[in-house]
């Protein structure tokens, strides 16, 4: 279990990350046209999992915003942005922002993606969402890096998550 803070105060989820060097484990999203895809799909390219709460809140919107910009230069690379979010939400936010370089996929079908991940929330007022984390996962499908971001209302690291795939 991950301790982590909401403006401070102390939230827990469900567990850890994957280590890294271990094999990612495979998931179930839903991507904005209700289809199904998984981590299996993208096989052969690195994927950045863009984890968060909830894409209708700034730092949220913010990390798929910085990582759109960022992955369009990155060859073989793809960054789902993961959340519990309806594909609703999320094709509605990345079409108002034009951003067509990042997947934007629900786990409201998949919810055992947050306990695969360690990132389902437990505790306090999130609990149920998803945490805010960063896990990059090269083309074998081993992870390479991960960030739990400690205070949901921090960004990620962004350069060095994007490092793992220069």
């Amino acid at each position: 279990m991950a301790k982590i803070t909401l403006k401070g105060n102390v939230i827990d989820t469900a567990g850890s990350l994957p280590a890294v060097g271990t094999v990612a484990p495979d998931f179930t999203a839903v991507k904005t046209d209700l289809s199904e895809t998984s981590l299996g799909k993208y096989r052969g390219k690195n994927v950045i999992l863009n984890i968060f709460p909830s894409i209708d809140t700034g730092v949220c919107a913010a990390s798929a915003r910085r990582f759109n910009a960022e992955a369009s230069g990155k060859d073989n690379s793809v960054v789902l942005c993961i959340s519990a979010d309806l594909p609703f939400a999320h094709g509605r936010f990345c079409e108002a922002e034009g951003l067509d370089d990042v997947i934007p996929v629900s786990i409201f079908r998949n919810p055992d993606f947050g306990d695969s991940y360690g990132q389902t929330i437990i505790t306090g007022p999130l609990a149920g969402l998803l945490a805010r984390a960063v896990v990059v996962v090269d083309p074998e499908g081993k992870v390479c890096y991960t960030e739990q971001v400690p205070e949901i209302g921090q960004e990620p690291d962004y350069e060095a998550a994007l490092k793992t795939i220069a």
